[in-house]
């Protein structure tokens, strides 16, 4: 396991995490929970891919978006992307930009 999705998972693991107004609309769309989208990552083997983000908000900074796909407690696949962070606190957190079931 990367030391990225450890991180990521020890984050979502002690509830560091926040949704992006996105990704609720997408799990209320797609009929996803909270905890479904929580028990995907924390069940998921590996990162599928990290993206190179660039804002516009943010010229002088890059920013790497994880995509994770896993299966939640019902056998569901979900697709997330997100990024982890540093909090104010210096712990990291984790926000879920995206999250939807996975289409194949």
């Amino acid at each position: 396991m990367s030391d990225t999705l450890r991180r990521i998972k020890q984050a979502v693991h002690d509830g560091n995490y926040v949704f992006s107004e996105k990704a609720v609309i997408e799990m209320e769309a797609d009929g996803l929970t909270e905890y479904d989208v929580v028990t995907s990552i924390l069940s998921a083997p590996g990162i599928y891919k990290t993206i190179r983000s660039r804002s516009t908000y943010r010229h002088y900074r890059l920013e790497y978006l994880h995509v994770i796909v896993g299966v939640s407690s019902n056998g569901v696949m979900i697709y997330s992307k997100g990024k982890l962070a540093r909090g104010y606190d210096a712990d990291f957190f984790y926000l879920l930009i995206s999250s939807k079931r996975a289409r194949r």
